[in-house]
C-alpha cells in the first residue's frame, strides 16, 4: 500500500499529533485548492488533506452501526517491549507538548490496553484518536510466555 489519506480540519494541528506519535512529513504540497502533506512513520505512510470546510466525522469507534472505514492499525511489536508502558511515555510526551500551543491538544484514549485473542496469537490492543478524532489502533503480538 502506497499511504493511507486522512482529512483534517487543521493540517498543521494534524502534523503536530502525527509527529508525536514519530511520523516526519517527507513531502508538503497542494491538492486543488487546499494544503497536503505525506508523512512517514511507524512502518507507513499517511497522507494529511486540509479541509476548508471541515464538518465533524461520524463517530466511528462508539457509533455500533456505522459502516465504513473504522481505522488504522499500526503493529509496535517490534518496536516495542510493552503496550502499556508506550502508552504512558506517550500521554506524557502528549501532556508536555499540550501546554505549548493550540496546536498540541491533549491525547485522547478511546480504550486503554487490553489483550485480545485472534486465532492462536494474542495481541495487546489500544486505541487513540488523533487530531480530529478518528480512531488508530496499536498493536503488540504477545509471546507465549506472556498469555495471561
Amino acid at each position: 500500500m502506497h499511504h493511507a489519506s486522512i482529512r483534517t480540519a487543521n493540517i498543521h494541528r494534524a502534523i503536530a499529533f502525527y509527529e508525536q506519535l514519530g511520523f516526519v512529513v517527507q513531502e508538503r504540497f497542494t491538492t486543488g485548492y487546499t494544503l497536503a502533506c505525506w508523512m512517514e512513520g511507524l512502518g507507513g505512510r499517511i497522507e494529511l488533506i486540509q479541509i476548508p470546510q471541515p464538518r465533524p466525522a461520524p463517530d466511528a469507534f462508539h457509533d455500533e452501526h456505522y459502516v465504513g472505514y473504522y481505522h488504522l492499525s499500526f503493529d509496535l511489536t517490534a518496536a516495542i517491549a510493552d503496550l502499556p508502558t508506550w502508552l504512558a511515555d506517550l500521554k506524557l510526551r502528549f501532556a508536555k507538548a499540550s501546554g505549548t500551543s493550540e496546536s498540541h491538544p491533549p491525547l485522547k484514549v478511546l480504550l486503554e490496553p487490553s489483550q485480545q485473542t485472534i486465532g492462536n496469537q494474542v495481541y495487546e490492543v489500544t486505541f487513540i484518536a488523533d487530531a480530529d478524532g478518528l480512531p488508530l489502533e496499536f498493536i503488540r503480538r504477545m509471546s507465549k510466555k506472556e498469555w495471561m
